[in-house]
């Protein structure tokens, strides 16, 4: 982003739910054994009692965080949205899956701290899993909305939040989140689809939150070539790099393997895995 002016990453087409986490336990690969206790790398701090932000910009906009200072230290934060609209219910209930327990478990079994971005109405679908992964030091939540509606157009043939909602998706998110259970809740958000101008940064000032993009897009979004997402984020990463990614197996179904090859590659590199809190907060 250039000041606080309209910024609308390509993540692919958003349109559809992208979310996710849990508990399964699959079985250890090689690569992943030799990589979950590196020699090199710092093991992740817990969560601060009190996340960075960013100062409002000009107007009191909303801070934008795209990506970390570059350094000599390598570091890479990771981060996942957990996306589900708030008409997509029936959905769920016909069986389809918007959550991803491999990757969830996949990510502590490496030891990668990451941030993941949660709607509300996934919090409410999946409760017991974002108490899970909000509960668990390794980890901490974002806020995505509650509906991940768009909040400006066009955004990839999202619906768009009504006129004067903005504040209460936010406010609805965060309650909804709570309400699970999860503590390690941080004052960020990330606009769905990445979309927003001025006047949506202006609605969302009194919230006090920080915009959180990202400078990495590893095209994982309904990709089905998990070497191609790999080489994606590998080309990208630099340190103070911001990678987005989902969690979901209906719609980014080959993210955990994708993970599997870019964690134990950045660590040959020299990279460490923060959350976006401790790249926030240099």
């Amino acid at each position: 982003m250039i000041g606080f002016t309209h910024k609308a990453a390509v993540l692919g087409v958003l349109g559809a739910v992208l979310v996710g986490c849990g508990q399964a336990q699959p079985t250890r690969t090689a690569a992943e054994r030799s990589s979950a206790s590196p020699a090199v790398e710092k093991p992740a701090r817990k969560p601060a009692d009190t996340p960075p932000v960013m100062a409002p910009g000009p107007g009191g906009l909303t801070p934008v965080f795209t990506r970390g200072p570059q350094r000599v230290a390598k570091v890479v934060a990771l981060s996942f949205d957990a996306d589900m609209t708030a008409d997509e219910g029936p959905r769920a209930a016909a069986g389809e899956h918007f959550d991803n327990p491999e990757l969830i478990a996949l990510l502590r079994r490496l030891k990668v701290p990451a941030t993941v971005f949660m709607t509300g109405r996934w919090a409410e679908e999946y409760p017991d899993q974002a108490r899970s992964i909000g509960t668990d030091p390794l980890f901490e939540i974002g806020n995505h909305s509650y509906s991940h509606y768009a909040f400006t157009t066009p955004c990839y043939g999202l619906p768009t939040v009504g006129k004067g909602a903005v504040r209460k998706e936010v406010q609805r998110a965060f309650g909804a989140i709570r309400a699970t259970g999860a503590r390690n809740i941080v004052p960020y958000f990330r606009f769905p689809g990445g979309c927003y101008d001025d006047d949506t940064l202006r609605a969302l000032g009194p919230e006090k939150v920080t915009a959180v993009q990202w400078d990495v897009v590893s095209g994982d979004a309904f990709a089905t070539d998990a070497d191609a997402v790999a080489e994606q984020v590998l080309d990208g990463v630099r340190s103070g790099s911001l990678v987005v990614m989902h969690c979901t197996r209906s719609a980014a179904p080959v993210t955990a393997e994708a993970v599997r090859q870019v964690v134990p590659e950045l660590r040959k590199r020299g990279y460490r895995f923060v959350r976006v809190s401790e790249l926030m907060g240099g």
